[in-house]
């Protein structure tokens, strides 16, 4: 069995045990002075799963098809055009038909034959019984719900990081992941394909570098006009005639109309945790893979309004992370200078720098008589994220588990959540992974 599958079939044997903690009222406790998430359950019955035949095409339905949504429209309907996969993209669901109407027009640019359906109304998409998957780019505050009524309805689900917006809202699509297991679900985390922090996963099982220590990985980047204010703003969305600005909002309740919320909502407190969970997610999930420290226990962090006041979220962000099986995570974040932390893995007896595609390995000086300095030279793979999407692709094939896996996206949820109310209270919290709770410290 594969490493994937070996972690999947664990984290099954452990559900129940799991199951009756997090049924309880209030997975975490506490919070920072930001909006909480209900708690998520499906909304629509349960269908049964259909596994394509050999000589059918993998049939999919994207939920949300704003940038990021039509992205994956475009990379999928691509791989059908250019022979890299049998699919095809039945039906896209999104609150404004612009968006939705825009991206069935590049989908069947590129898939040729048959009409590509919308709804307003993703249930709609849902109860269709010829959609094998479903890709979910929704925002943030909807990955859950939506998630979770795919895979009630017997969808296998692809669903854009950061998995949740909040931690309560990961533990509800945990439990409905590890409730059934014959369905494949994979977080669209970026260089989760890429060999060398599989080789560097190898390399401190291995024992050759001794006890992993600590590590530290950064995304960085500056912008003159403010983070996410790229997003277009369309005079032609009309709320009430094009737009269904309310069920977009969501669990989140009405607010006045807001054009700049509805297009950059990455900038703003109630709707995302911001660089870390749109870009740091990228770096730390690859990281926690490559390290299989067990769950994070401790997380503080600290961010600030250093350039962009204007937007909600932290401009600059500093993490710290401590795991259960002993090791310490340093994380960086800043959307207003591009100098980041190289990424490497610090061990008592040799170090591993992961900055290049390459996983190479340098002793530490007590120990250069014992570790011998190494490059493990790792294949260009391309591009990781299309590897991401096609693994998923035969994953519904295989029904074997996906790479990006529930466990993998639950440990780095706990992350960007706890350190998000780190940031915003000026608390430290813990975390319990047999309760699986989290309190301030």
């Amino acid at each position: 069995m594969s490493k994937t599958g070996q972690t999947n079939l664990e984290s099954r044997r452990t559900f129940l045990g799991q199951a009756a903690a997090l049924a309880g009222a209030g997975v975490v406790l506490g919070g920072a002075a930001m909006s909480r998430a209900p708690r998520t359950v499906a909304t629509v019955a349960g269908g049964k799963i259909r596994t394509p035949g050999a000589n059918e095409p993998v049939r999919m339905g994207v939920i949300g098809t704003g940038g990021m949504g039509t992205g994956h429209c475009v990379a999928f309907s691509t791989f059908g055009q250019d022979g890299r996969a049998n699919v095809k993209i039945a039906a896209v669901a999104d609150v404004c038909d612009i968006h939705a109407t825009n991206a069935k027009n590049e989908i069947e640019k590129r898939q040729g034959t048959g009409t590509v359906d919308t709804y307003r109304d993703y249930r709609e998409l849902l109860a269709r019984e010829d959609i094998h998957g479903v890709l979910i780019a929704s925002p943030e505050h909807w990955h859950a719900q939506h998630a979770i009524d795919a895979l009630t309805a017997g969808k296998d689900v692809y669903c854009e990081k950061p998995m949740t917006l909040r931690l309560e809202q990961a533990m509800d699509v945990r439990r409905v992941v590890l409730s059934r297991p014959s369905q494949i679900f994979q977080v669209g985390t970026q260089m989760m394909m890429l060999p060398k922090y599989h080789r560097a996963s190898e390399a401190i099982k291995s024992g050759r570098i001794g006890k992993a220590t600590w590590s530290q990985t950064s995304y960085c980047r500056n912008s003159r006009d403010g983070e996410w204010n790229y997003y277009h703003l369309n005079d032609d969305w009309k709320p009430g005639e094009n737009l269904d600005w309310d069920a977009w909002l969501g669990y989140l309740g009405h607010r006045e109309w807001d054009p700049k919320i509805y297009a950059r909502w990455r900038r703003y407190r109630d709707f995302s945790t911001g660089i870390i969970g749109d870009l740091l997610v990228h770096v730390v999930t690859p990281l926690v893979l490559a390290l299989d420290m067990g769950w994070p226990t401790h997380v503080v962090g600290t961010g600030g309004h250093y350039i962009d006041e204007d937007m909600e979220n932290h401009d600059q962000v500093n993490i710290n992370v401590k795991f259960e099986d002993g090791h310490t995570m340093v994380v960086a974040g800043s959307t207003n200078n591009e100098v980041g932390l190289e990424t490497m893995i610090r061990g008592h007896e040799a170090n591993i720098y992961l900055g290049g595609r390459h996983c190479v390995i340098r002793p530490e000086r007590l120990y250069v008589d014992e570790v011998d300095a190494e490059e493990i030279e790792c294949e260009d793979i391309g591009n990781d994220q299309d590897q991401l999407r096609l693994n998923w692709l035969e994953c519904i094939r295989s029904r074997e588990p996906a790479v990006s896996n529930i466990d993998l996206a639950s440990k780095v949820m706990v992350i960007v959540d706890l350190a998000t109310r780190s940031m915003w209270d000026g608390h430290a919290y813990t975390f319990d992974p047999k309760s699986m709770r989290a309190e301030r410290a």
